[in-house]
């Protein structure tokens, strides 16, 4: 307060001690008023027609075009998170306004249509959708033409160029985005490719660009895209939507893969159907074919000037930059692929390899030049069968500069390893072998076996559970990963040696490649894995399970080092980030349809909830979506700012016992692990009492001899122990925790937009009517298992001693049974340590020692389960365990298995 000033306001001339005394009493006094146009005195104010506060307290031009935190809240809730129908809106704005007559009041809104037209007036965040009319005009056959030559075909696209300013003026993208090309290292001096901007092709566009003195300085943002086809009718079959991705190359893996505004959809391209006659026809399928790249064409078409001379950005920094657009790498899958590289079917669109003879060496990289050329040498029939290239197609990428379409098609994750060579390939061919060896009959009481192993795995938090195996029908793209987990396991002594090392290497191969930073080592070990399973794989021919491997999916393996070398980790350009979009880009908004003319309907509620999610974002950032909705309105009332208790909201989030796992919005850690917050009821508080109750007559000594350690350190290993006289005593109370929440930085995985993951791990006695003990990786600094060992945790507890607080685990020991993984899968194998009395082993450890938790999967050997077999008894069933490296990215770079 600046003392001996009087702030006087204009209207009643009433003194304030402060400006913004002046200010709340304006607000609450009068109308609002804005300073005066230019050529009126400074000092006088004109009056608007609308008040500065309703009847809620609010400002109104603050929550515009809604009229208070409450109006907005209700647009949020029933048309984002519960997706209400038309006709449940009206009924809840029915329900408002006979809570509020009584009182005066009325419903901001008489019916859903009228909210409807509130949402569509919010100016941030619009990027509208325009549609275009494509039909054939070819030459037209004699008498009546084919209906597919004469129909109208509709694309609906975005404006490019709006949608990329829309996502980089993101402020929650700040810190995970790069606006140059850089070259990364690790501490020990190797090259590390994670983000696309690491990778040698941003470095060299840049080289290109800066090359033209005008655009020195500029910033250059590849636009990575991705086209895949949906099915939103599984029962009909031909409800099809052919949905266009783009996103910001400058922006981090982590940030593309998590849900947010990284990735949108641009465009839905029209899908021609036509009768069986006409479907394979020459002229049919060309035009199918230049329809879709002439569509693609048309959607990077805002972007083409800007492409050789800048355009000015607001970044999520805040700041103004000038930068130059690129095609950036394309993410589709094979079929796709076909289409955009303008190939026929099973050549490959990265090189001109023979499909009969897909890894054989000497093939060369197929580039735009060399296409042209060779199209203006030879004649279609010849560059169709021994070149592989349809001269009838020009890809949309020949009309734009520095694009060429065989170097961006990126590699596919999802359909070339995952949903491809592991569940196409590898689990069919399993099963091919087992009918071939054992006969129709025995091989169905294998796989049947296999399939209880399967849903006999223990639990883990993120991991998907098989009630029945792998025995269901349509394979999604989280099926195969989720069977990727636990399948090596399962086969293991069903098949020969050879052929459980052939998926072992695959399974490392794929989770290499799958990680979010890969070093150069790391693509020493991709090619050596790589290498590997292709000596292994021929056991499928020498066993007559094939004729031959020459696949384009398991071919396209061969790519992945220079892709990873030119775009960073295939993590962040995965099919699997657009295939998640789907839902909310295609799916959810055609179930909100009437399905006649759906698709407009659909362009309709994404409109929608983009201007929802932008409004919501710029609440936030002006800190107007603190508390809950009353908890906000009430302090508009009482002129006091919301009271958001940060920690209990922390606690309640990290206390939810329906979260296993889960993404962690925060900054960036390496690990860190803590008990639950809200303490269990029913145990007894004193050592002896609750060493009776979990039945553990070792837990008091085990408990003394932790406090002595806590005070004077561990005892030397020479020296006897110490007498438990010794050992303090404990008279405090004892709180027991059903669980400890563990967070880690794990950018491999789909976390926040940092890479943060959070997992929670359990210890409790009944959960879902039995009994849940997890295990652990504790670091120990043993010589074996990269300094770690297993432990099943038997309680987790609290309890506080010499004015210090511990959180402590109450656990067994699961050893490694040889220095070595097991050969043929590659995995640690662990057992239950027993003392000299044949009782396992039992330590009271800090859950700080705890690095995070760990999955075992029972070495099942050669006998089959019993049919009744719990997954609840796996862990307390088996001798032995292999330690699963597959059951995260996190664990697989955590605890390597070579």
């Amino acid at each position: 307060m600046v003392h001996g000033v009087a702030f006087t306001c204009p209207l009643c001339q009433k003194n304030c001690t402060s400006a913004s005394g002046l200010t709340r009493h304006r607000n609450a006094q009068h109308r609002e008023f804005t300073p005066a146009s230019e050529g009126e005195d400074d000092n006088t104010f004109r009056r608007t027609s609308h008040p500065l506060l309703n009847a809620d307290g609010q400002d109104p031009q603050a929550w515009a075009p809604f009229g208070s935190r409450a109006e907005f809240d209700f647009a949020q809730f029933h048309f984002v998170e519960l997706q209400t129908s038309e006709s449940q809106i009206d009924k809840a704005l029915d329900i408002w306004a006979a809570s509020v007559t009584e009182f005066g009041g009325h419903a901001p809104w008489k019916n859903a249509k009228e909210l409807y037209a509130v949402i569509d007036s919010i100016q941030t965040g619009s990027l509208p959708w325009r549609t275009y009319e494509i039909q054939y005009n070819g030459d037209v056959p004699p008498g009546t033409p084919p209906k597919w030559m004469t129909r109208k075909y509709e694309v609906c696209v975005r404006n490019l160029r709006d949608v990329l300013h829309h996502q980089l003026e993101t402020k929650t993208f700040a810190n995970d985005i790069d606006m140059i090309a850089y070259r990364q290292f690790n501490h020990q001096g190797h090259r590390v490719w994670s983000n696309l901007m690491s990778g040698d092709w941003a470095w060299q566009q840049s080289d290109i660009i800066a090359a033209n003195p005008a655009n020195h300085g500029c910033t250059f943002v590849p636009v990575v895209a991705g086209s895949d086809k949906t099915t939103v009718s599984v029962a009909t079959g031909h409800q099809e939507y052919h949905p266009v991705y783009a996103s910001p190359g400058n922006l981090t893996g982590p940030a593309r893969r998590a849900h947010g505004n990284g990735v949108l959809p641009v465009a839905f391209l029209a899908i021609p159907k036509t009768s069986k006659k006409h479907r394979r026809s020459t002229a049919y399928q060309k035009f199918c074919r230049q329809m879709y790249h002439a569509s693609l064409a048309l959607i990077y078409k805002p972007l083409k000037q800007y492409m050789e001379t800048p355009d000015i950005v607001r970044c999520p920094d805040g700041h103004l930059r000038r930068v130059i657009y690129g095609i950036g790498p394309y993410i589709a899958d094979y079929p796709e692929q076909v289409w955009l590289a303008g190939i026929v079917q099973n050549w490959c669109p990265k090189c001109d390899a023979p499909p009969d003879r897909l890894d054989e060496q000497g093939a060369r990289m197929r580039t735009r030049v060399k296409d042209n050329v060779l199209i203006s040498c030879f004649d279609p029939g010849i560059l169709w069968d021994d070149f592989g290239i349809r001269s009838d197609i020009v890809p949309f990428t020949n009309g734009f500069p520095r694009a060429d379409i065989h170097e961006l098609l990126s590699s596919d994750l999802l359909h070339q390893v995952i949903k491809g060579t592991f569940k196409d390939h590898l689990v069919s061919w399993i099963n091919e072998y087992l009918l071939q060896e054992h006969g129709q009959k025995r091989a169905n009481e294998i796989i049947h076996d296999i399939d209880r192993r399967i849903a006999a795995v223990p639990e883990f938090p993120g991991l998907r559970r098989f009630p029945d195996g792998r025995d269901f029908n349509q394979w999604t793209g989280d099926d195969s990963k989720a069977l990727m987990k636990v399948y090596l396991a399962a086969v293991a002594g069903y098949i020969p040696s050879r052929m459980v090392k052939s998926l072992a290497t695959f399974m490392d191969f794929c989770y290499l490649v799958r990680r979010n930073a890969i070093a150069a080592p790391d693509i020493v070990r991709v090619t050596g894995k790589l290498s590997d399973f292709h000596v292994y794989r021929s056991i499928f021919v020498e066993l007559g399970v094939r004729e031959d491997i020459s696949l384009p999916r398991q071919h396209s393996l061969l790519h992945y080092e220079s892709s990873i070398r030119l775009f960073g980790s295939p993590n962040g350009l995965c099919s699997s980030i657009t295939e998640s979009k789907h839902i909310k880009a295609v799916k959810e908004p055609w179930r909100r349809s009437n399905r006649y003319n759906a698709l407009k309907q659909m362009l309709v509620t994404l409109t929608r909830l983009d201007k929802l999610a932008s409004l919501k974002s710029l609440l936030t950032t002006r800190g107007m979506m603190t508390g809950t909705t009353s908890s906000y309105t009430t302090s508009v009332f009482t002129g006091q700012q919301p009271h958001v208790d940060v920690v209990a909201a922390a606690a309640a989030l990290l206390d939810d016992e329906h979260d296993d796992d889960g993404t962690v919005h925060g900054p960036k850690s390496l690990s860190d692990i803590e008990l639950a917050p809200t303490p269990q009821r029913g145990y007894p508080k004193t050592l002896a009492a609750l060493a009776l109750h979990i039945q553990q007559p070792r837990f008091p000594e085990l408990f003394r001899r932790f406090l002595h350690e806590m005070l004077h350190g561990p005892p030397d290993e020479n020296e006897p122990p110490i007498p438990l006289d010794a050992c303090p005593i404990f008279v405090s109370r004892i709180t027991v925790h059903h669980s400890a929440i563990a967070r880690f930085y794990a950018p491999s995985d789909i976390g926040g937009a940092g890479g943060m993951y959070r997992e929670r791990i359990r210890s409790l006695p009944s959960w879902h009517g039995y009994a849940r003990r997890d295990t652990v990786l504790v670091d120990v600094g043993a010589p074996s298992m990269v300094g770690l060992v297993i432990g099943r945790v038997q309680l987790f507890f609290s309890f506080t001693f010499a004015d210090k607080l511990y959180e402590c685990a109450l656990l067994n020991w699961l050893v490694p049974v040889d220095d070595k993984p097991y050969p043929d899968t590659g995995m640690w194998v662990v057992g239950l340590e027993w003392d000299a009395a044949g009782v396992p082993t039992l330590e009271m450890i800090e859950v700080g020692a705890i690095a995070r938790g760990a999955h075992l999967l029972p070495v099942y050997g050669v006998n089959p389960l019993p049919e009744d077999f719990h997954f609840s008894d796996s862990l307390d069933a088996f001798n032995t365990y292999f330690v699963n490296p597959y059951a995260d990215h996190h664990m697989h770079e955590f605890l390597p298995n070579t």
